[in-house]
């Protein structure tokens, strides 16, 4: 494996710290946009049943957002019920808003690695071939071994680049759908208790 990097030449630095952060960003952002973390199951029944039973403090409110961006989007709402309940719809964009914003976080850095490991690829077969045409200037093309450096140099940090870059723009593309998937359900959660909190015209 060291050979094989040492064959790409100095663009396989760049290129394999792309990698590197490439994939510390899908693991993080895997581990954050989980659904079950996301959105905790049952919460906006809980939210009603506590509204119900009149246990609403603001303890509990603060607890609730704490536990999940779903929470603290509700969170959001019903502190806004207690304070100026004209301003729970105001209350929940401006949270959501917020919450989508950390969801995107990093997304356009892999977008960017996505971008940009390609052509560190087409830089390295630009410099490769470069290579090649000045040692046949020197030595001619009689000696294929000094052909072969040149042209193994390109081939490897294309390849390189391209399978940093492919995957790269995967998961960016997979994270950016799930981002506007959770958006919309949020927005959903937080519909469902502002037509419960007009119900109970909680004040």
């Amino acid at each position: 494996m060291i050979e094989f990097i040492k064959s790409g030449g100095w663009l396989m630095l760049p290129i394999i710290a792309c990698s590197v952060i490439s994939l510390a960003i899908i693991i993080e952002r895997s581990l954050v946009l989980r659904r079950r973390v996301v959105m905790p199951e049952g919460l906006v029944a809980d939210i009603d049943r506590a509204i119900g039973r009149g246990s609403l403090s603001p303890d509990r409110i603060a607890l609730l957002r704490r536990s999940s961006p779903l929470g603290r989007v509700l969170a959001a709402g019903l502190a806004s019920v207690q304070s100026h309940p004209a301003r729970i719809s105001d209350a929940f964009e401006e949270a959501g808003r917020h919450v989508v914003h950390e969801f995107e976080r990093y997304l356009n850095a892999l977008g960017t690695i996505a971008a940009t490991t390609p052509l560190l690829g087409l830089l390295g077969t630009v410099i490769g071939m470069i290579k090649v045409f000045a040692a046949i200037t020197v030595a001619g093309v009689g000696d294929p071994q000094i052909l072969a450096g040149g042209i193994s140099e390109a081939l490897i940090t294309t390849a390189a680049g391209l399978s940093v870059g492919i995957p790269s723009l995967m998961f960016q593309r997979y994270f950016r759908g799930q981002v506007r998937e959770l958006s919309v359900e949020i927005e959903q959660h937080a519909l469902r208790l502002l037509e419960i909190l007009q119900t109970r015209n909680v004040n």
